[in-house]
């Protein structure tokens, strides 16, 4: 069961959690080494900065576990294990004596590519078995960027614990994954089982104020605030934060637990005197605010469909993708794209940068192709170049530059080759940046919506992965989906029982190869493009141009006969972006 003694005295005062154990411990002891180490190295000095936390008027501790897991602390399981339990019992022992609960701190676990996040969950599983078995009533997960790394762990703690979640915004209410503050708290307050929503680090207690206002919370969870001191200087690569606004930040938590904090407290640069300040100014008595809702009755604009597929039901789309150049040359992109003018295309797509390699940005190509021909254009945004900010930077200049429709994918690898000196970001993957197009079609493009799409990957072993995949992505906000090129009867069938399960608006992958060379090439040089025996078979080495393109619109013909029964519309690749060729396939 939840344990009624914290909820109890929830209901009846406000409460008060430490401040940063970490950069006090920095403050005090200069051994550039993680404070997290000491549990074990020198448990003396951390059960000595808990208590002087509690001397000051904490009433909630942290154990020193923020950074305790296998890629912060770079020890192997057993040894952070070992960390966590002493963790542990080192804030019970200094908490024993006195009216004053411990919490389980968990921060985010680093991680570069989205495929550890299975093995990031599991860690944090791990984690949580840990300090349920050493007691822990309470759990504290703060300083995350979005929840979704957590959501097994919190479903393993179940009702044994009181959980609280906090996520870390910027002064402007993002976080480093790019969805806003309010966005995150209506994730976890539809948590079942959080007890406790809020922010911890990332700004003052001025800005920290300023984002919580603009929030409306449920008034179902309890609510957390835990500002940093200010904002760091950065000496000799160390954080120094001033101590001098002392007075200031107690004054700003206090008037935070006014405005409707339940928990308070300090993040980065709060030292106990920080907290004892605290302690003088706040009034534990007040009572709870009910949630706040205002309701404005204003007549709402219409909504403006801006998708490419927008009153055409019943017609079979067409896309076509135009590779943007690998140099400044872009007369073949520009020719290909002004003799599509009028062939009935729906919409021009534009990879950005594919197989890892440099190409013309395609946003900036897409919006001249836009200017000079009127057609609708979709660039394509993947996840492995650019960090949330960056992301959120580009779809911005793309709308105001009337750009409204996106392929969202996560992004091919950097070739091995480029890894030493170029690195991929891949702060989240395609649902990821869904979910941060749907928040800001929420915050700031209401009356015009961005429309956005997804990859179907049909060649996937593992099929069901796949639907899951689509289903998520459909979720998140995704009205389309463009396949991988179809070149057999069996891919054509794996597509349509996608179709079938999930009931997505799909364009189906179409690419004419135009010679055995091209055949071949695409068959060993470029994942998830099936070219079998059969399709190499219709190329001769001493085929004309001509006989190879016929070959090529002969295969995307019968692709299109195998997919018509349940395809939405077709989406072309062109070798070379020879796009005379779509005029014989249609």
């Amino acid at each position: 069961m939840i344990p009624q003694t914290i909820q109890d005295k929830l209901k009846k005062q406000k409460l008060i959690f430490d401040g940063a154990f970490g950069t006090y411990y920095a403050q005090l002891y200069d051994t550039k080494e993680l404070p997290e180490l000491a549990n074990t190295l020198h448990p003396e000095r951390v059960r000595r900065i808990h208590e002087e936390y509690m001397e000051a008027g904490a009433q909630m501790i942290r154990t020193n576990t923020f950074a305790s897991n296998t890629v912060s602390l770079d020890l192997p399981w057993d040894a952070v294990e070992d960390n966590i339990r002493q963790g542990y019992r080192l804030a019970a022992e200094a908490a024993q004596e006195r009216e004053c609960y411990v919490a389980a701190d968990i921060g985010q676990i680093p991680y570069e590519n989205q495929s550890d996040r299975t093995d990031i969950s599991r860690e944090y599983v791990e984690i949580c078995r840990v300090f349920l078995e050493e007691g822990a009533k309470i759990f504290v997960f703060e300083t995350f960027s979005n929840p979704e790394d957590i959501c097994e762990a919190i479903e393993f703690i179940g009702d044994r614990a009181f959980v609280i979640v906090q996520f870390s915004v910027n002064q402007f209410g993002y976080s480093n994954s790019g969805l806003s503050a309010r966005k995150l708290a209506q994730r976890a307050e539809s948590m079942e089982g959080v007890d406790a929503v809020g922010f911890n680090c990332g700004v003052g207690p001025g800005h920290m104020q300023q984002i919580l206002k603009n929030i409306t919370f449920s008034g179902k969870k309890w609510l957390t605030a835990l500002p940093n001191a200010g904002y760091p200087q950065i000496v000799k690569n160390r954080m120094i934060f001033d101590n001098r606004n002392i007075d200031y930040f107690a004054a700003k938590v206090s008037d935070i637990a006014a405005d409707g904090a339940d928990i308070v407290g300090g993040c980065c640069g709060t030292t106990p005197e920080y907290i004892c300040r605290i302690r003088e100014k706040l009034s534990f008595a007040q009572p709870r605010k009910a949630a706040s809702v205002s309701v404005k009755h204003t007549e709402k604009a219409p909504v403006q469909d801006t998708s490419f597929f927008a009153g055409k039901a019943g017609k079979k789309l067409i896309a076509v993708e135009l590779a943007p150049p690998l140099g400044r040359d872009d007369e073949k992109l520009m020719d290909a794209a002004h003799l599509l003018l009028k062939s009935g295309v729906d919409v021009l797509t534009f990879p950005d940068s594919p197989s890892g390699r440099t190409r013309a940005d395609s946003i900036l190509m897409a919006e001249k192709v836009a200017r000079e021909t009127g057609m609708y254009v979709m660039p394509h945004i993947c996840c492995r170049d650019k960090n949330a900010i960056a992301m959120r930077s580009q779809l911005l200049g793309a709308y105001i530059n009337h750009i409204r429709n996106f392929l969202v994918i996560t992004g091919d690898p950097i070739p091995s080759m480029m890894r030493s000196s170029i690195k991929s970001v891949f702060n989240f993957d395609s649902v990821g940046l869904m979910r941060i197009m749907n928040d800001m079609n929420e915050e700031h493009f209401a009356e015009a919506p961005i429309c956005y799409g997804g990859a179907i990957n049909q060649g996937r072993r593992n099929l069901e992965v796949e639907i899951q995949r689509v289903k998520k992505k459909m979720e998140a906000g995704a009205s389309f989906f463009l396949t991988q090129p179809i070149s057999t009867a069996e891919g054509a069938g794996r597509v349509r029982r996608i179709k079938q399960e999930t009931g997505a608006r799909i364009l189906c992958g179409i690419m004419p190869f135009v010679s055995l060379k091209n055949a071949v090439f695409m068959k060993n040089e470029m994942t998830g493009i099936d070219v079998t025996e059969e399709v190499l078979s219709r190329y001769r080495e001493d085929m004309t141009r001509e006989e190879g393109e016929q070959a090529g619109i002969q295969l995307a013909k019968e692709m299109m006969a195998l997919t018509d029964d349940f395809a939405d519309g077709y989406y072309f690749s062109f070798p070379f972006n020879r796009v005379n060729m779509l005029e014989k396939i249609l």
